[in-house]
């Protein structure tokens, strides 16, 4: 019987403990795509507790807390202490098991304090206190943090309105690790509530300096954002959608749609979908003049609960996996941009396991040989980022694709505390691969290109892709 969490956790051959040793271990993180508060990096931030940095916005912990039988309260109430939260969280964890928390939470409690112990309502009082102690010391800040875990880059996502303020004082500090922008440009393609969109539309107008009235006035806005960005060294841009959309259209037709929205209409669905249609080919192209890569997350059902939704609002822990029919959607989009010379490096990312054959068959269609994996399969995604997610999507990119091509992991993440989710992701890899080796099914005198492979996918691919 093998020892919980030691140090060959997860590797179950010679072979894997020394891909993952040897090399994945010793490369430094690139985290590509994350929900940081860049506030937090510019300020140093000091955490108050390990409530704070653990609890603090983790839908994820609130999700089984909740269903655990815990009292919201308990989770994103603002009279609850936050030993309280913490202890209830405690109480939470033995049941957890074969859960993806349960390994997360001892692996950063073991990563970021040193701390061994198994987290129950038992050992609860001695590990907050302990880690509060540690988190009074000014190398458990949010840049301590990030030293910590050997981070190299980290890109957040950014609202196009956004001043980037914070991520100008953080290069101008000197802090040695990048923090670039994202462009996430959602609210742009928003049209389904008109005053909302209106009200977008004003600030936008404010921020770029640009009067909007009709839809070149949005798209010229629009564009002095984007070289904004690209002047703070933004490379990529992230689009959250529910599906892909590429209904065909005419520029009169658009131009009339945003007309109508911006005068307070309500749009018909077919309008919606055609302006989200040319919405995204506007973005891809704009990526495309710039040489960004462009980042698709695709298949949620968002804010299910309508009563926790008008409590709470977004991001609280009531999404889930959806089922749309998008193959088509996705191939007409991009062979739109494709085909007029304007396809940018993409990675696409989908929510629902069922489509990762169909991730995996897409990008082979329309890689151009400009340079390796230019349409890439995004690493598993919300609900797919744990150990059973991350092979199923690394085995349907291994079949079908090229993995050694592969960008690999990221952490997706508010919390300072996410980043052994590369850890978690590069001892996966290894075992996998490791397990092919002792197979004899890639052969053990090629030993140097798994070696290298390895490397690459946990570290150099992303490197050279992103050109950071």
């Amino acid at each position: 019987m093998k020892n919980f969490m030691d140090e060959n956790f997860l590797l179950q051959s010679e072979t894997a403990q020394k891909l993952y040793h040897e090399h994945a271990a010793k490369m430094p993180i690139i985290d590509y795509h994350c929900h940081l508060i860049p506030q937090m990096v510019a300020d140093d931030h000091k955490f108050k507790s390990l409530t704070e940095i653990w609890l603090g916005g983790d839908h994820y912990k609130w999700r089984a807390m909740r269903t655990n039988g815990v009292d919201e309260r308990y989770c994103t109430g603002k009279d609850t202490s936050d030993w309280e939260k913490f202890e209830k969280w405690a109480e939470t964890v033995p049941y957890t098991f074969r859960n993806p928390l349960y390994h997360w939470t001892h692996l950063e409690l073991k990563t970021a304090f040193g701390i061994d112990k198994i987290l129950s309502p038992e050992t609860a009082r001695e590990i907050y206190d302990e880690c509060n102690e540690k988190l009074a010391t000014p190398e458990y800040s949010a840049r301590g943090m990030m030293r910590r875990y050997r981070v190299e880059v980290v890109c957040t996502t950014d609202d196009p309105i956004d001043s980037l303020e914070y991520h100008i004082q953080t290069r101008e500090s000197g802090f040695e690790i990048k923090m670039l922008p994202t462009w996430r440009p959602d609210k742009a393609m928003a049209v389904e509530v008109p005053a909302d969109f209106r009200a977008y539309m004003e600030k936008l107008s404010e921020v770029s300096g640009v009067t909007i009235s009709n839809f070149d006035d949005m798209i010229a806005a629009l564009r002095k954002r984007h070289d904004f960005f690209a002047e703070q060294g933004c490379k990529l841009s992230d689009h959250g959608i529910e599906e892909f959309y590429a209904e065909d259209y005419t520029d009169a037709e658009i131009k009339a749609i945003f007309d109508k929205v911006y005068g307070g209409k309500e749009l018909t669905k077919e309008e919606i979908l055609k302006f989200k249609s040319a919405m995204l080919v506007v973005f891809g192209e704009m990526d495309w003049e710039k040489g960004w890569t462009q980042q698709f997350h695709y298949g949620a059902i968002r804010n299910n609960n309508s009563k926790m939704f008008r409590l709470l609002g977004p991001d609280t822990g009531f999404d889930s996996i959806g089922e749309f029919t998008t193959a088509k959607a996705m191939s007409k989009f991009l062979d739109r941009l494709n085909s007029s010379g304007k396809l940018t490096k993409t990675i696409l990312y989908n929510l629902n396991p069922c489509a990762n054959e169909v991730i995996a068959t897409m990008l082979g269609n329309f890689q151009d040989g400009s340079i390796p994996g230019k349409i890439q399969f995004g690493s598993g995604w919300w609900f797919l980022d744990q150990k059973d997610g991350m092979e199923k999507q690394m085995n349907a990119l291994s079949v079908l694709g090229l993995l050694s091509r592969f960008v690999g992991m990221l952490t997706d993440s508010r919390s300072f505390l996410s980043y052994p989710r590369h850890e978690y992701f590069r001892r996966t890899l290894c075992n996998l691969v490791g397990r092919d080796i002792e197979n004899g099914e890639i052969p053990a005198s090629e030993m140097e290109r798994a070696n290298q492979m390895i490397e690459d996918i946990s570290y150099y691919n992303a490197k050279n892709y992103f050109q950071f």
